[in-house]
């Protein structure tokens, strides 16, 4: 479990005031209400994530981080994985969801919980309590819903909520299940608030409104005024959303997406992402991420912010031995670090080199095919390093092609078994930086 320092160790007068330094509070309740109540006796809060699909990404990071500061300043956490709401999802800008049967539902709803302990405290004097709003919300009927908790909401406010209206306005529209998520996330508000004390929710930007429902339902039920906090949809230089890369969302299950692939998506963050980006999901103390942003400013070649953030992040998330697995694999493709190329964990090594897959015959990106016998000149070509044979023979004579790191030095040479690392790759090289990968052909 990672070590967080709460925000008295580092250096901030309130709470409060860390979480804006970092940048994580976009949204709230009244500023002096909200740090008052943060800097009073601990409070319960609560964060919710719907198990639409088999793992969280990095847009669900930013509220477990945010979820553990409160929790390590003495806030007790409870996250709520939505047993119901998962069933229907939250509208989204891109049309509705496609609905999940409950078991599948079910399922990753044990995935989700299974994750965000992880990240939280889970024992001891403040642990983290997990809930499902399938508990209180499938007994009820229709008629209970409508009566007890429909009555509570008015149609034009909620026709306004930024996402309704701009769904109202698409050509797909909305339909009438996902309109009423917003109720039935107010409603876990004040069951929550009834049954466990939580005068506090927080979440996305996006989720405003919804959070506003329960805080409104709260006011008129039981005329207590309670509290909201949204942190902000982080985006990249482009202004697109965080993290959606062309191949997908950034998972934080390593089956979904591989510990290597993750630690290389945050140390390639550019220069004038990575300041921001520590702020926002690392634990690090204020001075030491302004020490590397003037090392950002100074020394940009180092990298240092960028190294830093890999490390913290993919550690946070996969704990401290992936992540210098991570490190060991980067640095041994390249023949440097102390650790070998034979010496890599074969599931490492496989993520390491799928960005060295070319376009196969169907199209596809796959791994260039070779078998114990075929000359180093053809594995180069069908690895895509060279344009031809000849090409790969000019630059064997001038001593610019490696097999798993070790120079060529016959143009006639071929391949062995024993350069199938784990009987499966062999990783080529030309120069100090082109790399490519052929498979075991079987």
């Amino acid at each position: 479990m990672t070590q967080v320092r709460n925000y008295k160790e580092a250096g901030f007068a309130t709470l409060l005031e860390e979480l804006e330094w970092r940048g994580l509070v976009n949204q709230s309740t009244d500023r002096q209400q909200l740090a008052a109540a943060l800097n009073g006796n601990p409070l319960t809060f609560y964060a919710g994530f719907d198990p639409t699909a088999a793992s969280l990404h990095i847009g669900n990071l930013v509220q477990l981080v945010v979820m553990r500061h409160l929790q390590e300043a003495g806030h007790h956490p409870i996250a709520l994985v939505g047993g119901a709401t998962g069933l229907i999802g939250d509208p989204r800008q891109s049309g509705e969801r496609t609905l999940n049967s409950k078991s599948v539902v079910e399922a990753w709803a044990r995935r989700l919980q299974a994750q965000i302990s992880r990240f939280l405290v889970t024992d001891g004097s403040n642990p983290v309590r997990f809930v499902s709003n399938y508990d209180w919300t499938a007994s009820m009927s229709v008629i209970d819903f409508l009566r007890d908790v429909g009555k509570n909401f008015r149609l034009g406010t909620m026709l306004s909520k930024d996402i309704v209206a701009r769904r109202l306005n698409s050509q797909e529209g909305i339909s009438f299940a996902e309109f009423s998520y917003q109720v039935l996330q107010g409603n876990d508000y004040l069951h929550l608030y009834d049954e466990c004390g939580v005068t506090l929710q927080i979440g996305g930007a996006d989720q405003w409104g919804n959070l506003v429902s329960g805080l409104d339902l709260i006011r008129k039920v039981r005329g207590v005024q309670v509290n909201v906090m949204t942190s902000p949809i982080i985006t990249d230089s482009q202004g697109k959303k965080f993290g959606k890369s062309e191949g997908g969302a950034i998972w934080l299950d390593a089956s979904m997406l591989s510990p290597y692939r993750f630690y290389q998506f945050w140390f390639n963050q550019p220069d004038d992402q990575v300041i921001k980006l520590l702020k926002y999901f690392t634990f690090l103390p204020k001075e030491e991420i302004e020490r590397l942003e003037i090392e950002v400013e100074s020394h940009p070649g180092a990298r240092e912010a960028q190294r830093t953030l890999a490390w913290e992040v993919t550690s946070f998330v996969h704990g401290q031995d992936a992540a210098q697995e991570a490190i060991d694999a980067a640095a041994a493709l390249f023949g440097r670090g102390q650790v070998s190329l034979e010496d890599i964990d074969q599931s490492v090594l496989e993520a390491a080199l799928d960005g060295l897959k070319v376009s196969g015959q169907t199209g596809q990106k796959e791994f260039a095919q070779a078998r114990v016998g075929m000359r180093i000149t053809q594995a180069a070509v069908a690895a895509g390093l060279v344009k031809s044979q000849s090409e790969a023979r000019k630059t064997i004579a001038s001593g610019g092609i490696y097999i798993n790191n070790k120079r060529v030095e016959d143009v006639e040479q071929e391949l062995e078994q024993s350069d199938f690392l784990h009987n499966r790759f062999a990783l080529l090289r030309r120069g100090k930086k082109a790399l490519g990968a052929v498979e075991a052909q079987h």
